[in-house]
């Protein structure tokens, strides 16, 4: 499946994942305090021959969005592919060892191909882009980099190598989000907030913010509010179910992290045209070719944009490729299910409460 039940289950949490301190996993849907989302008629399949034997195992499966037969690739191929557009979006399951190799090899073949290529990240905040540019420039070390960068907690793990790939080549590090404390903010308060931020602070965060209508606001409603659709059950019309103001918020906080990290990456591209630029996010930001995707061709609408599409698979055999998955990316990549973070409903709910707990003792205040 696309997508992870960590994902799922922090917007059904309504924590809108910008909620969760750095590195932190969200729980899993499968013990959700909503109620279980009816589940869609089984998808007829394509099995794809390939072997995913452990964690760190991955494979490349080209689709063109579901356009074309799939294939699998090697990793030449793939950078052969990728080195053709213009911003290569690689999706994540955050924490996931074979994900993020897949990351660093697919960020490699890529810089092999065009030398001209930028390191956009998720993971780094746009308030911390002084801190990021320090480094690689060797003014600082990497305990300043954790710390006045904040990086994520699985840094060393997981990011590292890119980062030090693009230091030892001397490419350009992106640092992409809006401050988790804004995104925290805006769900708490709603979009509203970034009014009410100081001039200094309002440039955290992308000038413009698209809450409307579309296929975005719809997936993300249906995970949200529990339902497969937008507020309702497979095959309905229109909305079978107002969404809350908790909802709302959540979405505009999600929508506040994607479009500062699509202006984030066209303002690079205007200081610097010509580049390419690789961008690392949740999977939920750019699976489908929405969020910061869609987000970002409203921007540069000539660019030319692909989408490497994360899917988990419960066991290493007998793949079955579904046509919804293989419609996510231009490519698909194949990677191992995590094991689950939460063994009984307990243990879910009583993480959910230490992430309410701790949002609400923060103070929006900028």
């Amino acid at each position: 499946m696309r997508h992870s039940p960590a994902v799922i289950a922090c917007l059904a949490a309504l924590a809108g994942c910008a909620a969760a301190p750095p590195g932190h996993t969200p729980p899993p849907a499968t013990a959700s305090a909503h109620a279980a989302a009816p589940k869609p008629p089984e998808e007829a399949g394509l099995p794809i021959a390939i072997a995913l034997p452990d964690l760190t195992t991955y494979a490349l499966i080209r689709t063109d969005g579901g356009k074309t037969p799939a294939q699998v690739l090697n990793l030449a191929q793939a950078g052969d592919l990728l080195a053709g557009f213009d911003v290569i979006f690689i999706g994540e399951v955050h924490r996931h060892m074979g994900n993020h190799r897949a990351e660093m090899d697919l960020f490699r073949v890529i810089h092999e191909r065009a030398k001209a290529v930028s390191l956009s990240m998720e993971q780094f905040e746009r308030d911390v882009q002084p801190v990021v540019d320090d480094y690689l420039a060797g003014k600082i070390g990497e305990v300043a980099l954790a710390e006045k960068g904040r990086s994520w907690q699985n840094y060393g793990t997981s990011y590292r190598p890119l980062v030090e790939y693009a230091k030892e080549h001397h490419l350009p590090v992106i640092a992409a989000n809006a401050p988790g404390d804004v995104i925290r903010c805006v769900g708490r308060e709603g979009l509203s907030f970034l009014t009410r931020m100081s001039p200094a602070a309002r440039g955290w965060a992308a000038a413009e913010v698209h809450t409307g209508p579309g296929a975005y606001r719809d997936k993300f409603m249906g995970f949200a509010m529990g339902d497969s659709g937008h507020g309702g059950p497979p095959g309905t019309k229109g909305d079978a179910r107002t969404p809350s103001p908790i909802a709302i918020r959540s979405f505009e906080a999600q929508a506040t992290r994607d479009d500062t990290m699509a202006e984030s990456i066209f303002l690079h591209l205007q200081k610097s045209p010509g580049r390419k630029v690789v961008h690392l996010t949740g999977s939920f930001h750019s699976d489908d070719f929405l969020g910061t995707v869609e987000r970002l061709q409203m921007r540069s609408p000539q660019l030319k944009i692909a989408v490497v599409s994360p899917t988990d698979y419960a066991t290493p055999d007998n793949l079955t490729l579904k046509p919804s998955d293989a419609a996510g990316g231009t490519l698909v990549l194949a990677i191992r299910a995590l094991p689950q973070p939460y063994a009984t409903p307990d243990e879910l709910r009583a993480a959910m409460r230490e992430q309410v707990s701790t949002r609400e003792k923060f103070s929006c205040k900028m």
